[in-house]
Order: structure tokens, then C-alpha cells, then sequence
């Protein structure tokens, strides 16, 4: 396997706020061989936060273990909830896509499909790109021609909707406390989807304890009337957060931190008085969350029920089979 990480924007075309010195980043997973192979570039939840490890290194090995190249997007998020990101996340995503697309012949993925496979808030972006996509225009000449338009959108328990049965942690980080309602509606991709809306592939789980599951089902309802071919599954058991739920998952891997860099840049620039419009609360939370900016401290896990991988261990499986089909 051929492993590298690349910057997805030079310095001068980034300027987030409060980035602290991070520049979103792919992080490839290649075969070590000139056969041309469809894509995935995984896109991590995290409720605009964080990038969940397990929701990227996890994904992107379970798809190229199935003969695919893939990518992880480490793309802007806040940990200090302190300044919105309106559309840079959907900017980070637009420019992953075209940044590979122009690497097509490197990345061994000429005239093949790229696919977007978002997890939570990961897959809000990865659903807003679907539906925005033709709106995006990219500051670099050298990137503005190449198509930005996935070939498919796999969505897993996503964040759909801004309005009533929306995650709102997440629009919160993303749009801040007080969105207008052209903001909402923008940002709520079930009112979005149009003729040209790339196919869809969206799974969850029927008790999903952090997103309801309405959001699938709003998604699926508006793909079926905009006749874009989707496939929808909900599977009756299972918590939020579930990646791959493949062997691996279930027997407690770990990996992939390099998608925290941003959040520990972030932790680091609050301690040192430097965080941008952090209030105190914040800071003194982030202080507990990250103690000497180590790893975080998590709370206990929830009981893993062996038998989901019966079911929802499958959606990899049956996405295999949909892209297939594109």
C-alpha cells in the first residue's frame, strides 16, 4: 500500500480563522501498481468538531481491501465551536475532488468513478457537495475547469436537515447561533436535490441516538422525487457511529489520529491565550477534553452488540455492489 498525505489548498489560497497553522489534507491509501482503480475519498464525522478517526483510516482500508484507491479529507472543522465555518468545509471538500481528479493518471483512477463516502457531519458535507456542487467555483485557475461533481455520494447516518430533526451541534458549529433562514434552507440538502444531483447510496440505523433517523428518510424522499437513482437502508439496531462495522471495528481497533492534527493546533492556541473568540467556558472545557494536549478523554464506550455486523455490518458490501451499478 502506497500511504501520503498531500495539502489540498497552498497557503495563501487558505484563511480560515482559526486554523492555528492547519491546511486541510487527503491522506492517501493506494495500490502499489499502475491498474487504474475506481476512488473513494472518505469524508470523517464528528459534528463539524473534529474528524472521527475511526471514520476515516477504518473506511478508506475496508475500500481499498475491496480493489479500491482511497483518500481521507481532513477537512476544516472547530473544536472551540468559537467561529462558524460557513462554506469552507463545502469549499474543502470541492477542492479534495478536483485536486484528485487532476491527479487522475498519479492516482491510478483515469476514467474511473470517484465516490464520496461522508459519515454524520462528514456526510452533510459530502450531501451539500451533491447538491451545491455546480455553485462552487475554485480561486485556483488550475483547478476551475475540473469537474467537482462526484460520480456517487454514499451517505452513513447523515446530518441532513437544518431544520426541527437536525443534529444541532453541528448546523450550530457550521452556521453558528444565529442563522438566517436563507442560511437553513441552503444548508438543509433535502430541500437542495435537483435533476443534476450525482446518485446517492444513504444507510442508518432505526435507533440512532444522535441524528434521527428522519433524516434518511427526508433524503430518500426527496431523491425519489427528483427521480435520482438512490439506494436507502435502515437497519433496526445499532449506535451512532458505526464506520464500517467490519471485524476490525468490532475488536476494538485504533489508528488514523493524523485527522486530529487540526483539533490539537486548536488546543494548543487556546492554552496559550491565543484562541480566537473563545469564551472562557469553552476554553476551560477544552482544557478537561485535552489534558497537555494528549489524546482526549473519552467517555465510556457503549456496549457492542457482536450481532450488528449481521446487518449493518453489510451496507459496505451492498455500497460495493451500487457502485458497481453507476
Amino acid at each position: 500500500m502506497k500511504n501520503f498525505i498531500e495539502k489540498i489548498w497552498d497557503e495563501s489560497e487558505y484563511n480560515y480563522a482559526a486554523a492555528y497553522g492547519f491546511i486541510p489534507e487527503i491522506h492517501a491509501y493506494m495500490h502499489d501498481d499502475d491498474q487504474s482503480r475506481d476512488c473513494m475519498l472518505v469524508i470523517p464525522g464528528g459534528g463539524y468538531c473534529v474528524c472521527t478517526p475511526h471514520e476515516g483510516e477504518l473506511v478508506a482500508e475496508e475500500f481499498y481491501k475491496r480493489g479500491m484507491n482511497a483518500f481521507v479529507l481532513t477537512y476544516t472543522t472547530d473544536i472551540t465551536m468559537s467561529v462558524p465555518l460557513k462554506d469552507q468545509p463545502l469549499q474543502d471538500i470541492s477542492r479534495a475532488v478536483r485536486f484528485i481528479r487532476k491527479r487522475s493518471e498519479e492516482y491510478n483512477i483515469s476514467g474511473k468513478k470517484l465516490i464520496v463516502c461522508g459519515f454524520s457531519a462528514g456526510a452533510h458535507v459530502a450531501g451539500t457537495l451533491a447538491v451545491h456542487y455546480e455553485e462552487i467555483s475554485d480561486v485556483n485557475t488550475a483547478y476551475s475547469n475540473i469537474s467537482n461533481r462526484p460520480d456517487g455520494v454514499i451517505l452513513s447516518y447523515p446530518v441532513i436537515t437544518a431544520g426541527e430533526l437536525t443534529h444541532i451541534y453541528s448546523i450550530q458549529t457550521l452556521l453558528g447561533k444565529n442563522p438566517t433562514q436563507e442560511e437553513l434552507d441552503y444548508y438543509s440538502i433535502e430541500k437542495q436535490v435537483k435533476p443534476s444531483t450525482p446518485p446517492c447510496f444513504i444507510w442508518q440505523t432505526e435507533e440512532d441516538e444522535l441524528v434521527p433517523v428522519e433524516n434518511s428518510y427526508l433524503m430518500a424522499e426527496a431523491l425519489h422525487k427528483a427521480r435520482i437513482p438512490y439506494a436507502h437502508y435502515v437497519f433496526p439496531k445499532g449506535f451512532h457511529g458505526l464506520s464500517v462495522a467490519n471485524d476490525d471495528f468490532f475488536n476494538g481497533w485504533s489508528g488514523g489520529m493524523y485527522v486530529m492534527d487540526q483539533v490539537f493546533k486548536a488546543v494548543e492556541a487556546v492554552r496559550a491565550g491565543k484562541g480566537v473568540n473563545v469564551s472562557d467556558e469553552r476554553r476551560a472545557e477544552l482544557e478537561a477534553q485535552f489534558p497537555d494536549n494528549q489524546e482526549p478523554v473519552m467517555p465510556e464506550g457503549l456496549p457492542i452488540d457482536q450481532s450488528w455486523r449481521e446487518d449493518a455490518g453489510l451496507w459496505p458490501s451492498l455500497a460495493e455492489a451500487w457502485i458497481k451499478r453507476l
